[in-house]
């Protein structure tokens, strides 16, 4: 029989994520704030739980995907926190975009009380949760990697161990630094595309399988010629995730001069009421100009 899983954090990716699991067959159990938002994993078969605790303590492998690095603080070490009420043996993945210096504080609480921990924060997106297709980067012991690697083919493709504990978390930062840099680049091209009298879309067909092609330039700049701001991914997330990287650069003495624009116009971006949007509309500050 299938180890139980546990999934915490039901927003634009871990719902297509905690589906494929269960789909899988893996015994589902689910919890977050908002009831809501696991109407449809319930109804498919995953049993409710009103409480990190009682996921907790009836979960084999529980996989943390949540906001910010004080949720995740607050999710793994509050009185009724998993590290609290895990049974020994459970494997615990945070696969929350957070701080490695978190992530290792997580392993080495785990470590005390038998627990296995696992960073393996994600990139993909709502498609690449939604295709099972993400990019799964982990830290931690070796062991444990292997011991979840099934479970990890269930949601992503390109799964890579990266190293101990945090290695996971300081890939990630690795990951947004290009798409910080690279967002910046997308927009200009589309905004020059309109201006120069072009069509945006056509002028895609050519450079999107060039050496401009990109993620980004192949699945977000179609969105911001469709006006959709629909976010795949938080404005608020990534400024939050650009903020640990440009921190942790601070403290490796590492200038980061792209990702400090990228920070700066997006932080621009959410003063205009754009955080609970998707990247993408980052080209609205070229629409403005």
């Amino acid at each position: 029989m299938r180890k139980t899983v546990g999934f915490i954090g039901l927003g634009v990716m871990g719902n297509s994520m905690a589906r494929h699991i269960l789909q899988a067959g893996y015994p589902l159990n689910v919890y977050t704030r908002t009831k809501e938002k696991a109407d449809e994993l319930i109804q498919l078969g995953a049993n409710w739980k009103d409480s990190v605790s009682k996921l907790a303590i009836e979960s084999n492998i529980i996989i943390t995907m949540i906001g910010y690095p004080k949720d995740v603080e607050e999710v793994y070490f509050g009185d009724e926190g998993i590290l609290q009420t895990a049974k020994q043996g459970t494997y615990v993945i945070d696969m929350t975009t957070s701080q490695p210096s978190l992530a290792k504080k997580i392993y080495e609480k785990a470590n005390e009380k038998q627990i296995f921990a696992l960073d393996a924060p994600v990139s993909g997106g709502d498609i690449g949760a939604r295709e099972a297709r993400l990019a799964i980067m982990v830290g931690g012991d070796k062991e444990a990697f292997e011991a979840c690697l099934p479970l990890f083919g269930v949601i992503g493709q390109n799964i890579v161990y990266q190293g101990e504990a945090g290695a996971g978390q300081h890939t990630k930062m690795c990951n947004q630094i290009v798409i910080a840099s690279g967002m910046i680049g997308v927009c200009e091209a589309v905004a020059y595309a309109q201006k120069s009298g072009l069509d945006p879309t056509t002028v895609l067909k050519s450079i999107s399988t060039g050496a401009a092609g990109s993620w980004s330039l192949s699945n977000l700049a179609p969105r911001m010629l469709a006006d959709d701001f629909e976010p795949g991914f938080f404005v608020k997330h990534f400024i939050k995730d650009m903020g640990i990287a440009l921190e942790e650069a601070s403290h490796m003495n590492l200038q980061t001069p792209g990702l400090e624009l990228a920070h700066k116009l997006y932080e621009q971006l959410a003063e205009t009421g754009e955080e609970n949007s998707g990247t993408q509309a980052l080209v609205k500050l070229w629409k403005t100009n």
